[in-house]
């Protein structure tokens, strides 16, 4: 699993506002990612229309699915749509909150558990820490199945309003209407498009991370209180309370720059990438060969492959960019619950750090910059306390 939000990794997520509820605010990377690209390369019917096989019907915009024009969105069916979207998110977060909750615990550096002897690939003996199964069922015999959804209630509250405040946004801020490019010759105004719906989704997603994040600070330290047996923060009110009182207004907001950074990177990086690889690896005109995909036995087909080739693409990229974003993630979540009273953010779990970027410069001396982003097969590192007898 490796991910660029606190939760599941974002290509995983859905929709820019289906699927936001699987992460605050990564909530959603992988959703603002993943309508852009498919925007921008639905092919132009002056440049891909067949003369015996009409283009099929345009599909509804992202802007009308927004509710601007008509469609799923419009009239009285928006607030439903709106609703039936928040939900969604929230079973998703439900369902995935087990994992980051683990995830979470690996990323302090909580390792309750031994590890075990066993063989690499090669047959070298290699020591490696418990899976995720056999940390939550650790957790399990703890705090009960309860126990695998602490910190779940203000994750919830922080994804819905991601939901709702990227919802809103499309209504008070519409995308313009793009005429639809994706041959090579248009390739300087196809890529005008992208980089504009780019800066578009980027602006929504950063918003919604900053209003959001408070809610995801707090969903973080509920969660961290079962290193030290603490309960400092048990609701969301009082803990709204305890922030403010100790550490200020700035305290409801820390790690948030690694955050936006984090979504920054992946936008750009998973926008552009599949785009400039569709652009020049994909060829929409292998279906106009004899024979191909756009022969008379099977009309209309001459489109299905090359956008079935850029929805991998798209998916493939989102996989490579989170894991190149996974520091960021990582740093924002340490710096979220660093200092702030409870064992996990205090020695010797983990250092008092200045600033997120003392934290990373610690964690990439350590090589720790990707700690926790595998669940399944964890390796004990070098510079690990655990060594072979």
């Amino acid at each position: 699993i490796g991910a660029s939000d606190p939760e599941v990794a974002p290509w995983a997520r859905g929709g820019a506002a289906g699927m936001a509820g699987a992460g605050a605010g990564a909530g959603a990377r992988g959703g603002a990612a993943a309508g852009v690209e498919a925007r921008a390369r639905d092919p132009p019917p002056a440049h891909r229309a067949h003369p015996r096989h009409p283009r099929p019907a345009a599909q509804p915009s992202a802007r009308r699915m927004d509710g601007s024009s008509g469609g799923l969105g419009s009239g009285d069916s928006a607030p439903t749509t709106e609703a039936l979207f928040v939900a969604l998110g929230a079973g998703v977060t439900a369902l995935s909150h087990p994992l980051l909750y683990v995830k979470l615990l690996i990323q302090v550096g909580h390792e309750p558990m031994p590890p075990t002897l066993g063989t690499n690939v090669l047959g070298r003996k290699v020591l490696y820490l418990p899976s995720f199964f056999t940390y939550a069922k650790y957790i399990v015999q703890v705090d009960g199945k309860i126990g695998l959804f602490r910190g779940l209630s203000p994750r919830l509250m922080s994804n819905a309003l991601s939901t709702v405040t990227r919802g809103s946004m499309k209504k008070v801020f519409p995308p313009d209407e793009i005429e639809q490019v994706s041959n090579k010759d248009d390739m300087k105004t196809s890529l005008r498009k992208v980089v504009k719906e780019t800066s578009y989704e980027m602006m929504m997603q950063c918003v919604s991370r900053m209003l959001a994040h408070p809610l995801h600070v707090i969903s973080m330290r509920c969660m961290v209180q079962f290193v030290g047996r603490e309960a400092k923060y048990s609701g969301v009110l009082s803990s709204i309370g305890k922030i403010f009182k100790e550490e200020g207004l700035l305290g409801f907001f820390v790690g948030l720059i690694p955050h936006l950074l984090g979504d920054v990177v992946f936008l750009w990086g998973c926008n552009l990438l599949a785009h400039f690889i569709n652009a020049y690896l994909v060829d929409d005109s292998v279906s106009d060969s004899p024979g191909g995909l756009g022969n008379d036995q099977n009309p209309g087909s001459q489109f299905s492959q090359a956008l079935a080739i850029r929805s991998y693409t798209k998916f493939v990229m989102g996989i490579a960019v989170s894991m190149l974003t996974y520091p960021f993630l990582l740093v924002g979540d340490l710096m979220a619950v660093n200092n702030c009273g409870l064992q996990a953010g205090l020695p010797p779990y983990s250092p008092v750090f200045k600033s997120w970027i003392h934290c990373w410069k610690h964690l990439s001396v350590q090589g720790q910059l990707f700690r926790g982003s595998s669940l399944l097969f964890r390796r004990v590192s070098s510079g690990s306390c655990f060594a072979l007898e």
